[in-house]
């Protein structure tokens, strides 16, 4: 039963986060980003946020950074958007997924010449 709660927990922060992120932060090291998908652990303590950024290496490290550092605003806005008894603790993680499926789409796609 609490996963079924987690995972609801999971989609309104994505929700919210995507749009604290593009609305509420000014920070110009975070790039053209993009929230993908966010877990929380079953008792609702940590979640981790995946996001991906349109361009290279060093634009997801200085997105990063920029996102490290707005942890706790980013935190303190969930708390007022979404009716929790304890907010969970935020990290971020880069989704490597979208590489991995273009990378895969490509070796497909070289299969076939």
């Amino acid at each position: 039963m609490s996963d079924i709660r987690a995972n609801r927990v999971a989609e309104q922060m994505r929700i919210e986060i995507s749009d604290i992120i593009n609305n509420k932060i000014k920070d110009p090291r975070i790039g053209f980003l993009t929230v993908t998908d966010v877990e929380v652990t079953g008792d609702l303590q940590q979640a981790k946020v995946y996001f991906s950024v349109l361009g290279e290496e060093e634009e997801r490290e200085a997105s990063l950074l920029g996102l490290n550092k707005a942890t706790g605003f980013i935190r303190s806005e969930i708390g007022r958007r979404i009716r929790l008894r304890k907010v969970p603790e935020i990290s971020f993680e880069y989704d490597v997924a979208y590489e991995y499926g273009n990378h895969i789409d490509a070796l497909l796609r070289n299969l076939n010449e």
